[in-house]
């Protein structure tokens, strides 16, 4: 559970490009080229088949398969094994170009200790498979619990932002662009607002960022939206309360916004929700806010939490009766310790606890009962774990977010 400390220090806010922080590491540009070129072998221009007795359309199909991890000793079995599978961008360039779309979860992960952070990516479809990206460009000794991450999973892209510097505890306007095929973070225009511990989701292809802890750590009730088309943000309407959000999800195309309990239990959570076709917010229904008590992924058209009580089992809203019902099947597995970021695709939800252990849960739609004396129809959901231990390497790292990106 995240806390939000109160203090009347008037932090300053630092914005990119501050005299006073630098970047680590230094940002740079990559020049890449999508365009498929190989140099010529020495024997009259002819190049030899990438795999010896298959065409080459089907043995790149091959080859753009390869895990990740393994690209290093690939590299060593000839020039053009060498030229595709030289840089990462070239691997995800060819892979777009082929119209690959295969899921990869993206982990956003920290050293406690050190404060080191990476993000790490497993690919999905070969779950020992790990790989890094470029370190993101942000400012030193920063808290990363306090960034918000947003994908746009079809696209291959994903935005950090806000976040705050940890030794000041001062928020950040701080927006990055990481695109996959490209395989390098950009600098993007700021926010309009700093913040840290806010709501941020995308509706429609636009990032909306709500709420949070502003510059003297009291709570905000303004709200901002980015459209990454145009490269800018612009104001919506206010939340109506100041409050730092807990957890968020977007069901039926409205952002739901939630603080979550906090202990000791003396007040009950609060919760809004937005909807962008009239830009305006209204409370969260009772059942909604009071059962949300743990991280969030909607699947099939339903919202799913995962608890950090109740022995971590997964449970089901159904907004028809504002009520939770416990989803069948076993809890989530006992490797998966917090704290944990949670996401989902292709009706699996990835559980990543500490040490970055994955568990992968598939949900199934079971059968239609009744509600009971409002006769009104409803949907019955189980889930089947599978546990994904992470190399001993990861010891110690913490999760704190989780993405997927299609590539």
């Amino acid at each position: 559970m995240q806390r939000v400390r109160v203090s009347s220090y008037q932090a300053p806010v630092h914005k990119l490009g501050d005299s006073q922080i630098t970047l680590s590491p230094k940002f740079r540009v990559a020049v890449t080229s999508t365009r498929w070129s190989e140099p010529e072998e020495s024997t009259g221009g002819v190049s030899p088949p990438l795999i010896p007795g298959l065409p080459d359309d089907i043995a790149l199909n091959c080859l753009l398969r390869l895990p990740v991890e393994s690209h290093p000793a690939c590299r060593a079995v000839c020039r053009r094994w060498h030229f595709l599978l030289a840089t990462k961008e070239r691997f995800f360039t060819r892979r777009k170009e082929l119209g690959f779309r295969n899921p990869w979860l993206f982990v956003f992960a920290f050293h406690e200790r050190s404060g080191k952070m990476q993000w790490h990516v497993l690919d999905l479809t070969c779950l020992s498979s790990w790989h890094t990206i470029p370190a993101m460009p942000c400012k030193d000794r920063v808290y990363p619990p306090g960034f918000r991450c947003v994908a746009n999973s079809l696209e291959g892209t994903l935005f950090v932002c806000g976040g705050m510097v940890s030794d000041v505890e001062s928020p950040l306007d701080l927006v990055v662009k990481y695109e996959m095929h490209k395989n390098r973070w950009t600098v993007m225009n700021r926010m309009l607002t700093a913040r840290s511990f806010f709501a941020a989701k995308a509706i429609d292809g636009f990032i909306y960022a709500a709420g949070g802890s502003s510059s003297n750590l009291f709570e905000l009730d303004s709200a901002e939206v980015f459209d990454p088309a145009k490269e800018n943000w612009h104001p919506i309407a206010n939340m109506g309360v100041n409050m730092a959000s807990y957890d968020a999800a977007v069901l039926d195309g409205k952002l739901l916004v939630t603080e979550g309990w906090v202990w000791p239990f003396l007040f009950s959570p609060r919760g809004q929700v937005y909807e962008p076709k009239t830009n305006s917010w209204e409370s969260m229904a009772v059942g909604l806010r009071e059962g949300w008590t743990g991280s969030s992924v909607v699947v099939y058209g339903h919202l799913f939490v995962v608890p950090e009580h109740e022995r971590m089992r997964l449970k089901v809203y159904y907004g028809e009766t504002d009520t939770w019902d416990i989803v069948g099947g076993h809890p989530v597995p006992e490797q998966i310790s917090k704290p944990f970021s949670v996401n989902a695709c292709d009706r699996r939800i990835f559980i990543v606890g500490r040490n970055l252990h994955v568990a992968i849960g598939q949900i199934q739609r079971q059968r239609l009962v009744s509600l009971g004396s409002d006769g009104k129809p409803r949907w019955t959901f189980s889930v089947e774990w599978q546990a994904v231990a992470a190399p001993e390497s990861f010891r110690d790292l913490t999760p704190s977010s989780s993405q997927v990106l299609y590539a």
